[in-house]
């Protein structure tokens, strides 16, 4: 599938992780293309790939490109997409969007129908290439194009097809968001250190480290993450009074009620952006 040509519109951090990630895993970087408004984003990117074409004009760009991956702002994509219509028409291309949002059904109307699209929800831990990507693609979307779709974002990480479109909105809510929760909580361990005495970088140190052994351990670990939190209590112990503590607080309710909101709010963007 790296004989495709793949052309990016938008050349922003998202879409640098994805070139990279593709550049490394294989892709020609002769078969890649990217188009952005700005000089300084163009820059990077001839930085970055310099066998690249990179240009100002998104329609030199997709001209006879056999895969489009939309990589702008979901608030410009409908006049960005409106603007390509004419030209997608008639070679009808595989159309990749990684504009949080937009709905499958909004984008193929804006872009004239009957296209394929594949709808990428992933999140920025795709930065260093450890992304947990959600895909949903339309009726039109072929198994060769849903398998273009899956190495293209999987040169980033971890790739899981979605057949609900609606439920897209909980990937947002879940790993969308997702790392904020995670850094919320390591915000919060790192400043109890230092409140417990440690120095501010000893206290960093030791919460990221935690938190990236920890993930670790959950990956290799064959069980659910509810029985290996089991394993490393110890009961009597330090870790089941600190449990107990924030099951007092209720923070499996506060996190239920955080990613349902979450959730609801991505519903409710969706449907402004759907009427813009």
């Amino acid at each position: 599938m790296t004989d495709k040509t793949l052309a990016f519109i938008g050349g922003g951090n998202m879409a640098r992780s994805l070139i990279g990630g593709l550049v490394a895993s294989g892709w020609p970087p002769g078969k890649l293309r990217a188009a952005d408004p700005d000089s300084g984003q163009r820059e990077l990117l001839r930085k970055q790939c310099a066998a690249m074409h990179v240009d100002a004009d998104n329609e030199y760009i997709v001209n006879e490109a056999d895969v489009i991956l939309m990589a702008v702002k979901p608030q410009v994509l409908k006049s960005v997409a409106q603007a390509l219509r004419p030209i997608l028409q008639a070679p009808r291309p595989l159309i990749i969007s990684i504009a949080a949002g937009v709905r499958t059904a909004d984008l193929e109307r804006w872009l004239g129908g009957d296209l394929a699209v594949v709808r990428c929800m992933p999140n920025t831990p795709a930065l260093i290439r450890s992304a947990a990507t959600g895909l949903f693609a339309n009726s039109r979307a072929t198994l060769d194009q849903c398998a273009v779709a899956d190495a293209i974002l999987g040169a980033v990480g971890l790739t899981v097809w979605i057949e609900d479109e609606t439920l897209l909105d909980a990937v947002t809510a879940l790993s969308g968001s997702g790392p904020a929760y995670f850094l919320l909580v390591m915000e919060v361990m790192e400043r109890a250190g230092v409140q417990l005495g440690l120095p501010p970088e000893t206290a960093r140190r030791l919460t990221l480290q935690t938190a990236l052994g920890t993930s670790q351990l959950a990956l290799q670990s064959s069980g659910d993450v509810a029985s290996l939190r089991a394993r490393v209590t110890s009961k009597g112990g330090t870790t089941e009074r600190a449990i107990a503590e924030l099951e007092r607080g209720e923070i499996h309710r506060h996190f239920e009620r955080a990613v349902t909101a979450a959730a609801e709010r991505a519903s409710e963007l969706a449907d402004q952006l759907a009427e813009e």
